[in-house]
């Protein structure tokens, strides 16, 4: 662990430290080089659950395509926030640098939390360097508004978690998640047990976020400049998921009752976002609502609690997290082209970007859960946990499946198909930058489809 997480604290020197002409290069190339390291983490040698290099810093398979997926958005999201931070005085670009940087730290630390009091406090710790982000570097006078939301959502869910964890805490003497899967079954019977069971689940919900409660993502990826977008869609949408799977394991036997109008708001919110997603113009609202679907089919998958559901689960987070920060680094490309995010104004793109046009192409098939990807692979799985637990679900399940097609096949064709309209004839052409962004988001989703037992996480 602490061969990543140092490297990882001394970026924060680099940073500052770096002449303003090498400050770029130096960044890119340190996270990079802490990317390929933590693919040392993939080597399960193992022969127990966990892999610790303290009592309170550890990895086991559940975490570990989490944090690598952690170290591999860095050097993406600096290298995408290159063109637009750039003209800005030196020091803020080093502080734009800086939060990236600090949310990775935090974020390893929370993937890497044994000790659940430890995850919450990670868990809270990213909203401020994201909070900074999308307020200060947001790109209309709305993104004041959409940080409001965030951060009042995230802090109203995230409440009643905290008096959860302090009720665990002196029942069972302890949080750490190694002791506690060998401590005695709770005795969960009486009416206050019901709201501690929602209080566990309810702050990971809304961070998914759950339909109901997902207002404030389509606001915060709007407003959020580009690296903004991509941590949010990325890891910190993942948090709630692995959150869920980690604190489910405590829950039962309550979750066979309680977890039924959750199931549904989730297979809901899946055809409900899709719905939206066919009525859009613009283009970022467009894949943030579809990663509000996308994470309905995660919920319902964890909410279940089989093997397979949790299985879907993780490898759908992982696969959704590199293809939906790959769209958001498209349409940012685009938006940095155009200054403007409507897809009408867009048109016929292909005409002009052809390799562009490639890119769109993959990331929209794999978005679409396209075989052999492993979209597809997760979706499958949850879609078959949910039809054993009730076969009624194959409606709804694929009734979003069918949806989702619908509304990607229209984002590819709004935005790249048809004839070019004049004012778009002069657009400055594509740099070797962005077309290296692109491959070091879609090649590790294709190198995935040949082992997938990296991110199965528990079941192999």
């Amino acid at each position: 662990m602490l061969k990543v997480l140092i490297p990882t604290v001394m970026l924060f020197p680099t940073i500052w430290l770096t002449s303003p002409k090498w400050l770029w290069p130096t960044t890119t190339a340190q996270s990079l080089l802490i990317a390929f390291i933590s693919l040392t983490w993939l080597k399960w040698a193992s022969e127990t659950g966990w892999s610790a290099s303290n009592m309170y810093l550890a990895t086991d398979p559940l975490s570990t395509p989490l944090l690598v997926l952690t170290c591999w958005l860095l050097p993406l999201m600096i290298l995408a926030s290159q063109n637009h931070i750039y003209p800005e005085p030196i020091t803020r670009q080093r502080l734009y640098i800086t939060l990236l940087a600090s949310l990775q730290t935090f974020l390893i630390m929370a993937f890497g939390a044994t000790e659940i009091i430890m995850f919450y406090i990670m868990f809270e710790a990213t909203l401020i360097p994201t909070l900074i982000i999308i307020t200060r570097w947001g790109n209309q006078t709305e993104r004041l508004n959409a940080g409001t939301y965030f951060l009042f959502y995230t802090l109203a869910g995230s409440l009643p978690l905290l008096v959860a964890l302090l009720l665990l805490q002196q029942t069972t003497g302890t949080l750490s998640m190694l002791i506690l899967q060998y401590s005695q079954p709770l005795t969960l019977d009486s009416w206050g047990h019901n709201i501690w069971w929602a209080g566990c689940l309810i702050a990971f919900l809304v961070k998914m976020p759950l339909y109901g409660v997902h207002l404030w993502l389509p606001k915060a990826h709007v407003e959020a400049p580009v690296a903004g977008s991509m941590v949010l869609a990325t890891v910190l949408l993942k948090l709630g998921g692995y959150g869920m799977m980690r604190m489910m394991i405590m829950l039962d036997p309550l979750s066979k009752e309680l977890a039924y109008p959750f199931i549904v708001l989730a297979l809901w919110g899946i055809l409900m976002t899709g719905s939206i997603c066919l009525r859009q113009t613009d283009l970022k609202s467009l894949i943030a609502y579809s990663s509000v679907s996308h994470m309905g089919l995660v919920a319902g998958g964890i909410l279940v609690q089989t093997p397979w559901g949790f299985t879907g689960a993780i490898i759908l987070m992982i696969a959704h997290g590199l293809v939906s920060s790959a769209l958001f680094c498209l349409a940012n490309t685009a938006y940095e082209r155009t200054h403007s995010r409507t897809m009408m104004l867009a048109r016929g793109l292909q005409m002009i970007f052809p390799l562009t046009a490639v890119w769109w192409f993959v990331a929209n098939l794999a978005n679409l859960a396209l075989p052999p990807l492993p979209n597809l692979m997760g979706e499958l799985m949850i879609i078959t946990t949910l039809f054993s637990w009730s076969p009624w679900t194959i409606m709804l399940t694929g009734l979003g499946t069918l949806i989702t097609a619908a509304y990607s096949l229209y984002l590819f064709l709004m935005t790249q198909r048809g004839p070019a309209p004049n004012h778009i004839k002069g657009l400055p052409p594509f740099h070797t930058r962005e077309h290296l962004l692109m491959v070091l988001h879609l090649l590790p989703v294709i190198l995935l489809v040949i082992k997938p037992e990296l991110m199965w996480g528990w079941c192999y």
